[in-house]
């Protein structure tokens, strides 16, 4: 196999975005101005956030970018982390590829020394199927806040420790 055609998870470049953006709207689940804030998330993590120790990461597959994450430390806090995007391109569901993106980004949390990842997601019906992969992955419901994003539309808060 090429090397141009190995899978590859890596740090993304700038030129990635608006693939990034494609990737997210094609799964249908994020809202307009949910695609808005991952634009400027992207141009603020090449701006600077990446000196905070913000991480972006692309999946590539066949030399194509098929996934991606955004993962940070959360500010004023000992060792926490958000993991505020991931996701995979709707024709590449249910073979493993948000796996192996999840399982990269508790290795970097990890080998930072981070001691929680928290992951917030919607309590829509929609997000169902996102649920039950944060649970399939060892994480813990930890909180529901009610009608966080929209009138019963809660934020479902899922964490996973690494060391105490």
């Amino acid at each position: 196999m090429s090397k141009e055609h190995r899978d590859v998870i890596r740090p993304t470049v700038q030129t990635d975005t608006p693939t990034l953006i494609e990737i997210a709207e094609g799964t249908g689940v994020f809202k307009p101005l949910e695609i808005d804030a991952l634009d400027e998330v992207m141009s603020d993590y090449y701006a600077g956030n990446r000196v905070l120790g913000h991480k972006a990461f692309a999946l590539e597959v066949g030399g194509r970018v098929v996934g991606f994450t955004y993962h940070a430390p959360a500010a004023m806090t000992n060792r926490a982390w958000y993991l505020y995007w991931i996701a995979v391109e709707k024709s590449d569901h249910a073979r493993g590829l948000g796996s192996r993106l999840l399982r990269a980004v508790e290795e970097d949390v990890a080998a930072a020394g981070g001691r929680v990842l928290f992951i917030e997601t919607s309590g829509l019906a929609l997000y169902e199927p996102t649920r039950r992969f944060y649970l399939k992955h060892g994480y813990e419901q930890d909180a529901v806040v009610h009608d966080y994003y929209a009138a019963g539309d809660h934020m479902v808060i899922f964490r996973k420790c690494f060391v105490g």
